[in-house]
């Protein structure tokens, strides 16, 4: 007798382009396993030009329909899928590219020969937001390549670290040590299990200590979440920076940008840098 093929659902949503990247966040926040992303430029396309179809996959239809309600504002939906080779489809996208000039990120089924100078970091984007391929990952990435000697021989802080990509970055550029905290506890896993590929895990500790809760200075602080977020942290990641520490921003849209460098008004702006609508902000403790 044959087998009743596995269902799976999948959790559809439609959204305007700039909102995109903070919903698929959302969507892994949910619970989903994987989020593809469908526009005009890609293979299966969106609905409509400056529109942006995220296909959210999950294990189960209880939290496809938890899903659903969270976000029934916006239309969201269930579509229905038989079979399961559906459900690694999405790491044909995810190929190695650099992040910055000399950070080459690779997916651990595939393979990467480094060039003289580049450093090769293995990620798996798993449950987590990070992957590298959003900009405001890319901007904060540049960044501590650009400050490689304030990083050389001196511990980090990654505030909201996802996948960890930041913290893993840090530490390829010559950083100590990292601590990475999340509020989300099942990212925390992923964080070790890069920082394992990387040959990384006695350096990086990774727990889900709010800031507010955190004690201590750092020399580098990197935060890369949503605006709405970075400005009721102000006082706490302000605090946990040192005497001329770095603080680098990211996750803020160019049009928030006069908000959130009045909220963090007791530190000295040093650059502000662009990529598509986002920016990232550095900011010194003096």
């Amino acid at each position: 007798m044959n087998e009743t093929p596995p269902r799976f659902p999948r959790v559809v949503v439609e959204v305007d382009a700039p909102d995109s990247d903070v919903l698929s966040a959302t969507l892994f926040e949910l619970g989903a396993t994987g989020v593809e992303e469908r526009d005009q430029a890609t293979l299966l396309k969106s609905s409509a030009d400056g529109r942006v179809t995220l296909v959210a996959s999950f294990d189960s239809f209880e939290e496809a329909h938890e899903a659903v309600a969270s976000l029934s504002d916006m239309g969201a939906r269930i579509e229905e899928i038989v079979g399961d080779a559906w459900r690694d489809s999405w790491k044909e996208g995810f190929h190695p590219f650099h992040l910055t000039p000399s950070v080459v990120i690779c997916p651990p089924w595939e393979e990467w020969t480094a060039a003289p100078g580049e450093r090769v970091l293995v990620l798996e984007p798993g449950r987590a937001f990070g992957t590298g391929l959003h900009a405001t990952t890319s901007l904060v990435a540049r960044a501590l390549e650009r400050h490689l000697d304030e990083l050389s021989g001196r511990e980090i802080l990654d505030v909201g670290c996802g996948t960890g990509i930041l913290a893993i970055v840090a530490l390829a550029c010559g950083a100590t040590r990292a601590r990475a905290v999340d509020n989300d506890p099942d990212v925390i896993d992923v964080v070790r299990e890069n920082a394992a590929r990387n040959g990384m895990v006695p350096r990086i500790d990774a727990d889900t200590t709010d800031a507010s809760e955190l004690r201590g200075a750092w020399p580098v602080v990197v935060a890369n979440i949503e605006a709405r977020v970075l400005l009721p942290m102000a006082p706490h990641l302000t605090r946990l920076l040192t005497q001329g520490g770095l603080l680098v921003l990211s996750g803020v849209l160019e049009d928030q940008r006069d908000e959130v460098v009045e909220a963090y008004a007791g530190l000295r702006l040093e650059k502000v840098e662009q990529q598509d609508e986002w920016i990232a902000l550095e900011l010194r403790r003096v």
